[in-house]
């Protein structure tokens, strides 16, 4: 026996296949269904970024007959180069003394060169940058310091650290002396906060007298400086004590304005010699009577004239 299904359960599911159908099947005109164009909407282009890795540059070590590229950081420390330009914590000072470390055991007789570009630092691991710095100059090991841009809080003392007539700055190089606070947020009773508050009273200073021992200021004069942040450009730091040097851009090297003008200065203590100006031996055995033959007379326009052998 053939059981015929009801009329309205064929209709019914007639509709549901052409519904689905229509999401999931291109139309005869060529468009995408509305699922894909949903997928196409949602695609977004990611923003063109600059590489974060350390630049790579080219190295070729003592004996060796190839270069290899290594990280700037570790080709600048080969020449005893150490750039400090970072906010200073713990994981920093910890970087920073191993590099001091490993210098002064590479030669303990050749200079350290200290780049610095501090905006600020906690208290207890700038100590201890300081104390290695101080520790090392004792050993005879000298350490020129070079703020290069802001040295802010610990920072500034330790640009004032390096060796007496090794301590450099930029023209445009400030300095910032302030007292420093806690580290971080401290919680607790209220005697517990007291003895913090008291033991960053006593190494403020503390920090005051070896700020006192580098520039040669008194501890009144610096309680008093230190009262609200203190501010020094380049020139003023000089002044105050706390570096011995600004290095200032080399003299412009035109010439003057006068009748005489030359092709300019060089550093070079070789003697310069330019196109036509002591011709070599060969070109004088050319020049002699016997060999005018052989001198090419063609010129390009230049003047003065100056014949092309």
């Amino acid at each position: 026996m053939v059981r015929h299904l009801p009329p309205y359960f064929l209709a019914a599911l007639a509709l549901s296949l052409s519904n689905a159908c229509a999401f999931t099947t291109p139309n005869h005109h060529g468009s995408i269904s509305s699922q894909k164009r949903s997928m196409a909407l949602s695609v977004k282009r990611q923003p063109i970024m600059m590489p974060t890795q350390e630049p790579m540059v080219p190295y070729r070590a003592p004996g060796s007959a190839y270069d290899q590229f290594i990280g700037l950081q570790s080709r600048q420390l080969r020449d005893r180069k150490l750039w400090i330009a970072r906010y200073i914590d713990e994981e920093a000072s910890n970087s920073i003394i191993s590099s001091l470390l490993y210098l002064q055991s590479e030669s303990d007789k050749e200079d350290i060169k200290l780049y610095l570009n501090i905006p600020g630092a906690n208290l207890r691991p700038a100590l201890a940058i300081y104390d290695a710095v101080s520790e090392l100059k004792a050993d005879g090991c000298k350490i020129a310091t070079t703020n290069i841009a802001l040295c802010a809080g610990m920072g500034a003392l330790l640009a004032g650290a390096g060796t007496k007539g090794m301590r450099y700055s930029l023209p445009n190089a400030r300095y910032l002396l302030q007292k420093t606070g806690m580290d971080q947020v401290f919680q607790g009773q209220a005697s517990d906060i007291a003895l913090e508050v008291r033991n960053v009273k006593k190494w403020n200073e503390k920090i005051n007298g070896e700020i006192s021992k580098v520039t040669g200021q008194s501890m009144e004069r610096i309680d008093q400086d230190l009262k609200r942040d203190f501010y020094l450009s380049s020139e003023e730091a000089v002044r105050y004590g706390l570096i011995d040097e600004v290095l200032l851009p080399m003299p412009n090297k035109r010439q003057p304005a006068s009748g005489f003008v030359d092709l300019g200065s060089f550093q070079s203590g070789e003697e310069q010699k330019y196109q036509g100006e002591n011709p070599p031996e060969q070109q004088q055995q050319q020049q002699e009577p016997g060999n005018k033959g052989m001198m090419r007379t063609n010129d390009d326009d230049d003047d003065p004239k100056i014949a092309k052998a």
